[in-house]
């Protein structure tokens, strides 16, 4: 015998949405849990011929020793692409990237 108030399973399609929803919703999150490499009103800059890095106000130019990075190699977040470059490399007194040396 059949009952009328008989549940049914969601379809296909519909779990397959769900599913989808709930991945871009927690790769979004993810992003935004990302540490900044510097804070708001400001930008990085890069030590010039060792490693290090700080971070200046938007206002101002980098201070005696430190270059902005060059255009579209600049680390927005904490282990990001052009952080884990940067972490290898630098830029001497001419704004060329050179290599670091290695710390054995």
């Amino acid at each position: 015998m059949r009952t009328a108030n008989r549940l049914r399973r969601p379809s296909r399609t519909a779990l397959g949405l769900a599913l989808a929803g709930v991945t871009v919703a927690l790769l979004t999150s993810a992003c935004s849990m990302q540490q900044a490499t510097c804070g708001g009103g400001e930008y990085p800059v890069l030590a010039v011929g060792s490693a290090g890095s700080a971070c200046v106000p938007d206002d101002e130019e980098p201070p005696t020793g430190y270059a902005r990075y060059p255009q579209d190699k600049v680390p927005e977040h904490e282990g990001d692409t052009w952080d884990t470059y940067w972490n290898t490399r630098t830029l001497d007194e001419k704004g060329r990237t050179i290599e670091l040396p290695d710390e054995n």
